[in-house]
């Protein structure tokens, strides 16, 4: 390949180089020892040397030289991997160059003029190339071109990045190359003459993981079904860890079935997917989960910046994150001060004088006539201007369509249903009022100091107003606020009601499922002992199943729904489960609960981490992350008394999954003894169960603290607030903040990203199993065989697959060039050998494919390969005899072979007109052939001659 000119000096270079060919200008070399017949110590020091000292993967076996004549200094222009690759730069040079190099007078005049012409090719093989995305273009052209050459793997297969490591077999590591790809990780390593190298698809990559050993300080633990590898590096080992396991998940996620797991539209195209976009994507997931943004928001800019916090009476340092929707802004420290803006909320955004105190400052003002002011942004014209202009397009998403008599019964129906579920909230679950006068007090102090609405300072001085219970009569609101579903209601006006319309007198499995699940949602509350409570979560449910028809409905939705029901309207229920389901909790509700599951593998991680010694009385976590996964799927409303799991949904929506994560391990740890002693799972969920009703139902003697907003308020009417008592949720709550509030959302994500390749894997493992038993008991190859058969199956599947079809659509089935890939090596006849492989697997394909959907299931394939190696004769020869009639036989069939006769007809079954006038059809003319192979078998076989029939003579 051509490089960008560097300078080396040819004094040295002599001591590492051979010149093969060389004329007045250039020189073309050969790595001393490479090619060499003897293995002489020479080569295999410098091979030791390039492998060990190459960082830069920059030695290649063999290289071209600009060289000036009377000058010690040369310059690389070309290297390659094999000679003929060279040879055809040098030839290139000969023909193109070297005559007009010896016109120029000025030999100095000959580099530049080579430079040149050199940086033109590089500069146009760039263009169309990958590379040009990549922040060294020419280094990775050397490094794809080395892994394109090693591997031999499709010419689709792009390489996303590459580290130069150790690979550990036992104590002894062989240095080189970690090549990371779209579909497989490959290593690559040539020492003292040994070449080792492998290739382990993401597929079947099962678990992820830093270890540290004796021998390493860190390394990278790559486990697959068959094996396990380890990795170790001075550098970039963080980098590397992020990208293997964003890779692997991207991967999965692609090829498994994944039932709603969806991936960003530019990760949906591998090959547009590299380096630089894995960590836009990374940090899109980060800001997403952060703020619990709607899943479609595309992240545009990110700056450092600090915003002015009246509160705080200073300006706090942070990162500024800007969507298609929303302006976001992060203190340095996770989670002390966040701010979300709504763009529509927005008025406008401008520039401010700037100031030595107050430099490149930005004032955004919104509709409630307040104003943020930002400064020291870097590039504030530049994002000033896309701001104002994103500003500009923001169009109104409001629907035009006009409600009709039905809508307006719908809206009549849920004031009167507003009406009754808030005289039960008031008489079930209000219990205090001077409690609930104290937090609301405290709440509209807070309001007046950090804000009112989706825009509001949240700061950890909320934190404990939260772990108090919001408030019976703020509730509603703050979840709205909470969870920005207040701008999601407001920028789909009359959305719900067009759903309720939609879907009302619809019958499929998703309104069965809830019609069943209608009374079993709060049996004990009676706002859904009535047919007003129980109508409203019914339009609730069946509203969303229409919505988003993939999550449809799943069991623990209906306890949710009903419980938002109670705090607020019908509509704004509606999209608070719309913002649990599809941002706060992404992909918790499928058949298959994927989300939930992997959190729980985090979970046990955590547990690991936090709570050591209960991890070591307690080897199996898994029976206790079982039991929590109630805790997950209903945020502790299915194992807690009413009114203290509702304080745990406050918390939920102010901190999203890390509340429950931080509550979880705090249950535990207040268990740890007993659970350490415990002898089966039964044990355990009996000791957690009573634990969580005791939390409910008992208050804690402690006398509560004031709150933050209590304690700084420079007013004295704190005094005339009664002592709020806290019952013991709330003590369990601010103990979880306290022991494990340095758990951050960052943290979270990236265990979710490698923990979810570990579930997939478990779901797939469960699906082998569940084709493996549907398909043994109709065929007669052994199980272990058909198991490799299987993995061969996927293999192809994933190797071959076609990009314009899902692989919902595909999941477990070949397409006709998949197949084929497979008839050559399967087939107990030479494959490559015959002239007509393809014809009669083209045939083959047409025969299996029963449904014509142009796919092969993995049942149908093994039907056939059970046919082919284990049937009877007569089996055999009749599959082979169906390859030439229809429909195998088609007349679309483009094949210029002698196998298609013209004297056969493809629109009828194949007959015979014999002499006396009789038809007979395929059917009985096979049974005829296979009787009379039977007759000419007979003949062939050695019968016994019959005794000789004399009589003996006698004497």
């Amino acid at each position: 390949m051509w490089l960008n000119p560097e300078e080396v000096l040819l004094k040295n270079a002599l001591k590492l180089w051979v010149t093969e060919r060389s004329n007045d200008f250039f020189l073309l070399q050969r790595r001393r020892g490479h090619g060499e017949s003897t293995g002489r110590i020479t080569g295999l020091l410098v091979g030791a040397l390039d492998t060990v000292l190459d960082s830069n993967a920059r030695v290649t076996p063999f290289r071209i030289l600009l060289q000036v004549p009377g000058s010690q200094i040369s310059w690389v222009i070309a290297s390659g991997a094999a000679i003929e690759e060279v040879n055809k730069h040098w030839d290139w040079l000969v023909h193109n160059l070297l005559h007009s190099l010896s016109v120029f007078e000025n030999k100095e005049d000959v580099a530049s003029f080579v430079k040149g012409k050199v940086k033109g090719l590089i500069a146009e093989e760039v263009r169309g190339r990958q590379a040009a995305q990549e922040e060294d273009p020419e280094k990775f052209r050397e490094a794809l071109m080395k892994f394109e050459l090693r591997f031999g793997l499709p010419s689709s297969e792009k390489l996303v990045t590459y580290y130069s490591c150790c690979c550990w077999k036992g104590r002894v590591p062989r240095q080189g190359f970690l090549y990371l790809s779209i579909n497989h990780m490959a290593f690559y390593s040539f020492l003292l003459g040994k070449e080792v190298k492998f290739v382990i698809p993401w597929a079947e990559m099962t678990r992820l993981e830093r270890v540290s050993t004796g021998l390493m300080t860190e390394a990278i633990r790559v486990n697959t079904r068959q094996r396990q590898r380890e990795f170790s590096m001075f550098l970039n080992l963080d980098e590397a860890f992020g990208v293997i396991g964003q890779l692997a998940d991207i991967a999965l996620r692609r090829l498994l079935d994944s039932e709603g797991l969806e991936l960003d539209r530019v990760l949906q195209q591998p090959a547009r997917i590299t380096k630089r976009i894995l960590e836009e994507q990374a940090l899109r997931e980060y800001v997403l989960a952060l703020f619990r943004l709607p899943r479609g928001e595309r992240l545009h800019e990110v700056a450092s910046c600090s915003v002015w916090t009246p509160h705080a009476r200073c300006h706090t340092a942070g990162t500024l994150y800007t969507t298609d929707s929303y302006l976001c802004f992060s203190s340095r420290e996770e989670g002390n001060c966040i701010l979300l803006i709504p763009l529509s909320e927005v008025l406008s955004i401008e520039k401010a004088e700037s100031t030595s105190p107050l430099p490149n400052p930005v004032i955004v003002s919104i509709r409630t006539k307040k104003a943020f002011q930002l400064i020291e942004l870097q590039d504030r014209e530049e994002l000033v201007e896309r701001l104002n202009s994103r500003l500009k397009a923001l169009a109104p998403r409001h629907l035009t369509t006009t409600p009709s008599t039905t809508t307006l019964a719908v809206c009549q129906t849920q004031i009167n249903h507003l009406k009754s579920i808030s005289r039960f909230v008031c008489e079930s679950v209000c219990g205090c009022q001077s409690m609930e006068q104290a937090k609301e007090r405290l709440w509209e102090d807070h309001f007046s100091e950090f804000g009112r609405g989706v825009h509001m300072f949240r700061t950890e001085k909320i934190q404990r107003l939260v772990a108090m219970g919001i408030p019976e009569s703020l509730r509603g609101e703050l979840w709205m606020t909470l969870s920005d579903a207040s701008s999601e209601l407001e920028a789909h006006q009359g959305y719900y009601t067009s759903q309720v319309q939609k879907s009302m007198g619809q019958s499929n499995l998703a309104t069965e499922e809830i019609e069943r699940d209608l009374h079993r949602s709060l049996p004990d509350h009676p706002a859904f002992q009535n047919p007003t409570g129980i109508a409203a979560l019914r339009r609730v449910l069946t509203a969303y199943a229409h919505r988003n028809p993939k999550i449809g409905y799943c069991q623990s939705m209906n306890i949710l729904a009903s419980v938002l029901l109670l705090y607020a309207k019908e509509e704004e229920a509606f999209w608070l489960l719309v913002a649990v389901c599809e941002r706060m909790l992404p992909d918790y509700f499928n058949r298959r609960v994927i989300g939930a599951q992997v959190d729980q593998s985090v979970f046990e991680e955590l547990i690991r981490e936090r709570l050591p010694e209960l991890a070591e009385q307690v080897p199996d976590l898994s029976s206790l992350s079982s039991v929590s996964l109630s805790w997950f799927l209903t945020l502790f409303l299915s194992v807690l008394p009413f009114h203290s799991a509702v304080c745990v949904v406050d918390c939920f929506f102010f901190h999203g999954i890390k509340a429950i994560f931080q509550l979880g391990l705090a249950v535990l740890e207040a268990n740890a003894a007993q659970l350490s002693a415990s002898t089966d799972d039964g044990q355990a969920l009996m000791i957690l169960t009573s634990f969580l009703e005791q939390v409910g139902s008992k208050e804690s003697s402690r006398p509560p603290s004031s709150p933050p907003a209590a304690e700084e308020s420079s007013s004295s009417s704190d005094t005339d607030i009664p002592a709020v008592r806290h019952t013991n949720i709330t003590n369990l709550i601010n103990e979880s903040y306290e022991k494990f509030g340095d758990l951050t959302v960052r943290q979270i994500e990236r265990l979710r990203c490698r923990h979810r390749i570990r579930v997939l894997q478990a779901h797939e493992d469960t699906t082998k199993e569940n084709a493996l038993r549907l398909v043994t008991p109709d065929v007669s190859i052994p199980s272990e065989i058909l198991a490799d058969v299987y993995d061969l199956f996927k293999a192809a599947a994933w190797s071959y697959g076609d990009s314009g079809r899902s692989y919902m659509e595909r999941q477990y089935r070949l397409d006709r060039p998949q197949f084929k890939s497979l008839y050559g090596l399967l087939v107990p006849w030479p494959g490559g050998s015959n002239q007509h492989t393809d014809t009669v697997a083209n045939r083959t394909f047409t025969l299996l494919d029963q449904d014509r959907d142009n796919l092969v299931t993995f049942r149908e394939f093994a039907g056939w390969l059970d046919t082919l190696y284990c049937e009877e004769l007569n089996e055999k020869i009749r599959l082979l005899y169906r390859l030439h009639i229809p429909p195998a036989l088609t007349e679309s069939e483009d094949d210029p072979s002698l196998m298609k006769s013209p004297l056969l007809s493809t629109n009828r079954p194949l007959c015979v007109n014999l002499p006396s006038g009789e038809v007979k059809d395929y059917q009985e003319q096979l049974k005829q052939m296979l009787q009379d192979l039977a007759k000419e078998k007979e003949k062939d076989v050695e019968k016994p001659l019959p005794l000789m029939n004399q009589v003996l003579e006698t004497c």
